[in-house]
């Protein structure tokens, strides 16, 4: 093995765009990037309120529900305090479902504002423990849980969650927990029918599938979630949704907007709605079939695999990889990095410095996913590190039959 070949090369491809291949922040379009550059506008009358109403709207459609949805100048840990912070009371109880890092750390958040987490805990390989998850809530019989949290997606493991199974935990235990589902890595990029599905309370932010810059965030909720608020002490002034229902424009941001960031939203969102909810989760599912056969085919002889063990609980925005042991995710993501101008994301929590993450949602399409799996191949060939079969072969075979 010859961690350290290639250096002569260095930079020898690399001019051009740099191209962003972690699971946040995502590719911004340029139309995007284009609508936030513009001046600053009155935030008290004029075509600010449109812009916001046409947000809500969108997001409205996105989230699938007819509940209210809320804008917050935060990135997701904000949506995670503002969550929690509308519904609960100091001294509730939350059942956390661990399956990778984020349920986990919403949970420790919510311990931070006076909360008592429950985490069942989870094998960061496979979603979370449903068996274990029903037993806690039939053995909960005075109701001392008031939530259910957990995430669709989990950018750290790369799992995917069945969101309406939990719900239908809830139900067959005839427990009145509120349900809370974090989408921040899931949301457009597959469905997450929030009334259909009997989500309470869901929360996301902006620079994932929905193709923005950090610094958005959002909840939504349904009526059973209002009502809970009504009763919440956890409510701060600037999280606060009653205050946030209030007639002056300003109050749905708490002051001042976030002018430049909610120009973008829009042309974001109305890209997304243009394209339609269901094209982008096939072009998502299309995208992730072809990486996956890309990581089967280099993983053939044990180089790599899945840290995900279930095809299905795979999810379709990122591809999380470990490497076998011995081998140095370093120098495969340094090599793409100043090589070929390819950002790989590193693994964090449990896995941190086993492997890599392909990001591969938000504004992504074929040449940019195969472009990705290129450059993994040819940093695989220089660095000698053998596989059996090529990725990019089997990634342009699955996608060119799923085509066909």
């Amino acid at each position: 093995m010859n961690d350290v070949k290639g250096s002569v090369s260095q930079g020898a491809v690399s001019q051009g765009r740099d191209f962003l291949a972690i699971p946040g922040p995502t590719v911004i379009p340029d139309q995007v990037l284009s609508a936030m550059h513009r001046p600053a506008i009155d935030i008290y009358t004029g075509s600010l309120r449109d812009v916001t109403e046409s947000c809500l709207a969108s997001l409205k459609t996105v989230f699938q529900t007819r509940g209210d949805v809320y804008l917050y100048a935060a990135n997701g840990h904000g949506a995670w305090e503002a969550a929690l912070s509308n519904v609960l009371s100091r001294g509730d109880e939350v059942l956390v479902l661990q399956s990778g890092l984020f349920a986990t750390t919403w949970g420790e958040s919510g311990s931070l504002q006076g909360l008592h987490a429950q985490v069942v805990t989870g094998n960061w390989r496979q979603p979370v423990n449903y068996d274990k998850a029903a037993e806690a809530l039939v053995a909960d019989k005075s109701h001392k849980i008031k939530a259910l949290l957990a995430v669709q997606v989990d950018t750290a493991s790369g799992v995917v969650n069945d969101v309406p199974r939990l719900r239908q935990l809830l139900d067959d235990a005839n427990h009145p927990a509120l349900l809370m589902i974090d989408c921040i890595a899931s949301l457009g990029t597959m469905p997450f029918l929030m009334d259909a599905w009997g989500v309470d309370v869901a929360v996301a932010g902006s620079q994932k599938g929905l193709m923005m810059p950090p610094g958005l965030s959002f909840v939504a909720t349904n009526a059973k979630g209002k009502g809970a608020h009504q009763n919440a002490d956890l409510r701060t002034h600037y999280w606060d949704w009653t205050f946030r229902d209030g007639p002056e424009h300003y109050m749905k941001y708490c002051g001042t907007p976030p002018e430049h960031l909610m120009f973008g939203l829009k042309c974001a969102l109305d890209m997304l709605l243009d394209e339609g909810l269901d094209a982008a989760f096939r072009r998502h599912q299309l995208l992730a079939d072809a990486v996956r056969s890309a990581v089967s085919a280099w993983g053939s002889n044990g180089l790599m695999r899945f840290n995900i063990e279930q095809s299905e609980a795979r999810a379709n925005s990122v591809t999380t990889i470990e490497l076998a042991e011995g081998r140095t995710p370093d120098t495969l993501l340094n090599w793409c990095e100043k090589n070929a101008s390819v950002k790989l994301g590193i693994t964090i929590g449990d896995l941190h410095g086993k492997g890599f993450r392909i990001g591969h949602m938000g504004y992504v399409n074929a040449p940019m996913v195969l472009g990705v799996l290129s450059v993994i191949e040819t940093a695989l060939y220089v660095l000698d590190w053998e596989f059996e079969a090529s990725g990019v072969a089997a990634a342009t075979n699955e996608l060119g039959t799923a085509l066909k």
